[in-house]
């Protein structure tokens, strides 16, 4: 093109529209919807592994009693009450009104932080140890694996309780208080089949 030559066309001021978005207008919810996939995928593989190993054992559980039922159970129905304080901090923070997303994000951590208390009483009535035989190393390892998306979701949670009660907190933020409720759901939800692996599976 030379130099005499010119582009001609509309301008569009894009000034005015917003700079996040909720749900499958954010970035955000693509990433975790990924991640969750993945995390998804990697709880079926440890659960498919449980039951090949089942399958060729010819006792199960190998050299122990089934776990006890009772922190495990106890974490179970916290779980699915921790869910309502978790849609009511996704709805407020998409709804942008801080205050309420600042309460109920707090309550979550709370339950959250419990739930890291009851998670270690659970490992201490598995009734094996992850070295002493296959059954062991499966259990702890599905078991430490949900933990594991505990914790980290737990400090995500509790970054962002701080941030709303005393931090700068711009609308992009919202967007974060908002996939953190999403991915809490996929925390909540992938526990049941966990669970039912390892204290129920063992006494079938």
């Amino acid at each position: 093109m030379s130099g005499n030559e010119r582009m001609t066309g509309e301008v569009i001021d894009v000034s005015s529209l917003p700079t996040y978005g909720f749900s499958h207008r954010s970035l955000m919810w693509w990433g975790t919807l990924g991640l969750m996939l993945i995390e998804g995928t990697v709880f079926a593989i440890g659960i498919m592994s449980y039951f090949y190993l089942r399958g060729l054992a010819p006792q199960w559980p190998i050299s122990a009693d089934p776990p006890g039922m009772a922190w495990g159970t106890v974490n179970t129905v916290l779980l699915a009450l921790s869910l309502l304080p978790n849609h009511l901090a996704k709805r407020a923070a998409e709804a942008r009104l801080r205050r309420r997303a600042a309460l109920w994000m707090f309550v979550c951590l709370i339950l959250a932080v419990a739930f890291l208390v009851l998670r270690a009483l659970e490992f201490t009535h598995l009734n094996v140890l992850w070295n002493e035989n296959a059954y062991g190393a499966v259990v702890w390892f599905l078991l430490g694996l949900h933990t594991t998306h505990l914790l980290t979701d737990t400090i995500d949670t509790g970054v962002l309780t701080v941030l709303l009660f005393t931090g700068p907190f711009d609308g992009r933020r919202y967007v974060d208080v908002s996939e953190n409720a999403m991915y809490w759901y996929f925390v909540v939800f992938s526990w049941i089949p966990v669970y039912a692996v390892i204290y129920l599976a063992p006494r079938l």
